[in-house]
């Protein structure tokens, strides 16, 4: 079974940029689409990116331009990289993988049986 762990969240000011990573351990998730979701303090859950296992990515509306999401399966390890971070970016970011292989990454969140423990992000103005 896939642990998840993400990093790279911190303190940013507006308009600064962010790479969070996470990281796998257990299986290879090359044949798995991944996404990132974020939860702003009392706010639901949402979606933010994913990308498929053949590598074809999809965002929210809210971060598209700005974020990219990448993976370097050789590494095991999913990537997000955010730039020009606005506050209300501001939120615990978690990546997640998808419960099934070869699948197209979508945005609901039971596509994704596993999950990260979530890296807080705060971006400040």
């Amino acid at each position: 079974q896939v642990q998840l762990r993400e990093s790279g969240g911190g303190l940013v000011q507006v308009g600064g940029s962010l790479r969070l990573s996470c990281a796998a351990s257990g299986p290879s998730i090359s044949a798995y689409a991944m996404g990132w979701f974020r939860q702003a303090p009392g706010k639901e859950r949402e979606f933010v990116a994913t990308i498929s296992w053949n590598g074809s990515g999809n965002y929210a509306d809210s971060v598209k331009g700005r974020f990219t999401i990448s993976r370097d399966n050789a590494k095991n390890t999913l990537y997000l990289q955010m730039n020009s971070l606005k506050p209300e970016d501001t939120a615990v970011y978690y990546c997640a993988e998808a419960t099934y292989r070869y699948q197209i990454g979508g945005r609901a969140q039971a596509q994704y049986g596993y999950w990260g423990q979530g890296t807080q992000v705060t971006v400040s103005s």
